[in-house]
């Protein structure tokens, strides 16, 4: 019998995470790929991301709605109930062995509730870790909860997991899955870049995605303005600026990346997503990348290239020393970005030491899955006995 494996996504990073996860289970005579759509991959508001997955050989077996033209935490809260019914009817009609569900958010946690109550076990990808600025931190780990098997991006992080009362035998520290990319695609070239986006990069560039902050006083807007402002002061470096996610505040930042995109119409491209293999192409050029994504943490130290990171968002990630950190006001990101500029990581000799690993996740992913005799539901483990 083959072993049914669903995989979820919602967001363009997540996807591209798990992109040769999903690739390597389609080929696994023994396994069968079963693929759950939702959130922003729907949304034209964000490119409908859903068209990139087809487009790659995936079938999307359920696409479920649940965003709202909303910008608010209840909007937020509201779109979590509008996933758990949707997850309900698509899980019960799929009916798989297991459900894979990678990180900390919203749409995530709504899918992994939905399979914990269906006894569906649920196969939780970068647990364990910490980012303090955002709730993402207690949704990361409120999934853990309701998860059966582990796979965490580094040791610290499995720890953390069996801390919160895991079983260490589940528990495995596979490294970042994003990574997987570093040995198996064939990154653009920056002239492939410039024509599949319509724009010419013609100098040196920034690659901008600034996400809301979700806890703690970071207002989306005046961040982001300070960020634009920091940026007007490096007119000799092109810009490309990606959208914010669909968390609260995330809309109020569109018109403002769109503005500053029209306003500066041979230096600045602004995109709603570029997809995985663009992304990671563009990363692997590019200057430096700026902003406050868990990509400026965890995968672009593997290229050699500068992180300026922006905020709170990510505080408590285990970081490269090729990240700098500045807090959200124009004076500190200029700064940073001085000190990002003024390095330079390609040269002979330099390797800049990843924590979250070189990128041979997926096959370990497979291997736990093949050897594990699923359980529906799990017993609490106690570190005490």
């Amino acid at each position: 019998m083959l072993k049914k494996i669903a995989v979820f996504t919602g967001t363009r990073a997540e996807y591209g995470l798990l992109y040769w996860l999903m690739k390597d289970i389609q080929a696994d005579p023994e396994l069968q790929l079963q693929l759950l759509v939702t959130g922003m991959h729907l949304s034209p508001e964000f490119g409908e991301t859903y068209h990139q997955i087809e487009k790659d050989g995936f079938q999307i077996d359920e696409k479920i709605e649940i965003l709202l033209s909303s910008d608010s935490p209840v909007g937020t809260a509201k779109s979590m109930g509008l996933g758990v019914l949707g997850f309900a009817d698509a899980l019960s009609r799929l009916q798989p062995d297991l459900l894979v569900v990678l990180g900390d958010r919203f749409e995530a946690l709504a899918a992994a509730q939905t399979s914990m109550i269906l006894r569906i076990p649920v196969f939780h990808l970068h647990g364990g870790e910490i980012t303090e600025g955002a709730y993402d931190d207690v949704i990361r780990h409120a999934i853990t909860k309701l998860s059966y098997l582990h796979g965490t991006s580094t040791e610290e992080y499995r720890q953390r997991v069996i801390q919160l009362g895991e079983n260490p035998n589940r528990v495995r520290n596979i490294g970042a899955i994003g990574l997987d990319h570093l040995q198996r695609t064939e990154f653009m070239t920056v002239q492939e870049i410039s024509d599949s986006l319509r724009f010419e990069l013609n100098q040196s560039y920034f690659l901008v995605t600034y996400h809301p902050v979700t806890l703690g006083e970071e207002p989306p807007e005046e961040s982001f303005k300070a960020l634009l402002e920091a940026l007007d002061r490096c007119k000799d470096h092109q810009v490309i600026l990606t959208y914010p996610n669909a968390d609260d505040g995330g809309r109020r930042i569109i018109p403002l990346l769109e503005d500053y995109a029209i306003q500066n119409p041979n230096r600045v491209c602004a995109i709603p997503s570029l997809g995985q293999k663009r992304y990671l192409s563009a990363v692997k050029h590019a200057c430096a990348v700026i902003g406050n994504s868990s990509s400026g943490i965890i995968e672009v130290p593997s290229f050699n290239v500068p992180t300026i990171n922006i905020g709170v968002r990510q505080k408590g990630r285990l970081c490269a020393d090729s990240v700098f950190h500045c807090e959200a006001n124009v004076e500190d990101i200029s700064r940073a970005i001085g000190l990002a500029t003024g390095v330079n990581l390609k040269a002979p000799g330099n390797k800049v030491n990843n924590p979250y690993g070189s990128g041979n996740a997926s096959k370990q992913v497979i291997e736990m899955i093949k050897k594990t005799n699923f359980e529906p539901c799990k017993t609490f483990y106690d570190l005490g006995k």
